[in-house]
């Protein structure tokens, strides 16, 4: 397939055949296709949960208040951000980047370079991921507007900005995993209609994990896609910019 065929196979499936079932490890490897994924600075500060157990199915059917897009799925992959993880993937991604340096730069830059990784994943992504009931946030936010009378900045750091970031790094994740299972000719259906603290309970998640999205797979029946496609007019939505 190429990807015109993948992007125009994937829909929204609202049910799915309970009579074809699809394959655990074909599933797995789209969530392993899913990790290829960008995420802000490297953190990937994401997890995916794949059920297949019928029970938990039928439990997150509940969850997910009964609509058959998850009642009638083989099985589902709840995507999970993880703002609890932070120090942990820094390091990793720290451990990572010490490693790149040594072997792909020159000698004499080693030790400046990895001091650069050093400071931002030491210092810079713990003060921009620090939660403290807004209060920390608030500082950030402070410092940015001051500095950014002088020089260009990122502002988007307030607490509530850096859950923003976190989740659309998730969502590029999930996105990424229902590409690669429209590619295997799979179907799924991304949900957002669920009692997230009855998936947290159900999954067994530490209380500042946050739900992003579920996603239901399975093969489609032939009412399980409602109807044509509707997209807005590409007029509406592609602006080109010219000039200087």
């Amino acid at each position: 397939m190429t990807l015109q065929d993948i992007l125009q196979h994937r829909r929204a499936v609202r049910h799915y055949d309970r009579e074809k079932p699809i394959e655990t490890e074909r599933v797995k490897e789209c969530i392993r296709l899913a990790t290829l994924a960008p995420t802000s600075s490297n953190m990937q500060l994401w997890e995916a949960y794949h059920i297949v157990s019928p029970e938990k199915l039928r439990v997150l059917g509940q969850a997910c208040l009964g609509q058959d897009a998850a009642t009638t799925a083989q099985q589902m992959v709840v995507f999970v951000v993880r703002p609890d993880l932070v120090k942990q993937r820094a390091q990793a991604a720290l451990t990572h980047e010490r490693a790149n340096v040594e072997r792909h730069s020159p000698t004499e830059k080693h030790a400046s370079r990895i001091k650069r990784w050093e400071d931002y994943y030491g210092k810079i992504i713990p003060f921009l991921y620090a939660r403290g009931c807004g209060l920390i946030g608030a500082f950030r936010k402070s410092m940015i507007q001051v500095a950014g009378l002088f020089r260009p900045v990122p502002r988007q750091v307030s607490e509530a900005d850096m859950y923003t970031i976190m989740h659309k790094s998730c969502a590029l994740a999930a996105q990424t995993f229902m590409l690669a299972m429209s590619e295997a000719d799979y179907d799924t259906c991304p949900l957002e209609g669920f009692d997230s603290l009855r998936v947290k309970r159900i999954l067994g998640l530490p209380r500042q994990a946050q739900i992003n999205m579920i996603v239901s797979c399975g093969i489609r029946t032939p009412q399980g896609v409602w109807g044509d496609r509707f997209r807005i007019p590409f007029e509406e939505t592609y602006h080109r910019v010219d000039g200087k």
